[in-house]
């Protein structure tokens, strides 16, 4: 890599890499230090291809997905965080507080669906793809990231009855607030 392309590539990272780590903790199931690890193999994937990359963030998002799709079909057994009851959360979204613990809410939940939901759901409600784009991404149907995406909003009113104060046609909206990904 010459001297611009390098500088390029760090400008690329400074910029983008908040935003990206944010989408890597997400398809993570919120374990900053897994997305950290992904986003890490994103990039040094994208860095040895710099000069040829027509569309730096498409590229390294792609090999977000795709890395973490590999990652689903490893042989051992998942971790999972299993809990008697859900953990008991207010139902108004009044104030900045409250906006805040719904937040951490989504977060925990998606972290209890399985990676193929999750991603579906980050990929289409938290990074607003449209369905064919997730199907192209995951290298599935359009049908399947429909039912995928049914099944897991399903699944989260399943897991937190009456916890997100909103009806279920609101979960898409409510999957858009900013997340935040602390250090």
């Amino acid at each position: 890599m010459d001297a611009e392309a390098q500088e390029d590539f760090r400008e690329f990272v400074a910029t983008r890499s908040t935003a990206l780590l944010k989408t890597a903790v997400l398809l993570s199931g919120g374990d900053r230090h897994a997305g950290e690890d992904l986003l890490q193999n994103a990039l040094i994937k994208a860095a040895g291809r710099w000069q040829r990359i027509d569309q730096p963030e498409a590229y390294v998002r792609q090999i977000l997905y795709r890395q973490q799709i590999g990652r689903w079909r490893l042989k051992w057994p998942r971790r999972e965080l299993t809990v008697a009851e859900p953990p008991e959360h207010g139902t108004a979204v009044d104030s900045t507080a409250d906006l805040a613990e719904l937040r951490l809410l989504i977060r925990d939940l998606l972290a209890r669906l399985t990676p193929r939901q999750r991603a579906v759901l980050v990929l289409r409600y938290f990074e607003d793809l449209p369905e064919a784009e997730v199907a192209r991404v995951l290298g599935c149907s359009v049908g399947t990231v429909r039912s995928t995406a049914h099944r897991s909003l399903a699944r989260l009113r399943a897991l937190a009855p009456g916890e997100l104060g909103a009806p279920a046609s609101a979960l898409p909206s409510l999957a858009r607030t900013p997340v935040e990904v602390r250090s």
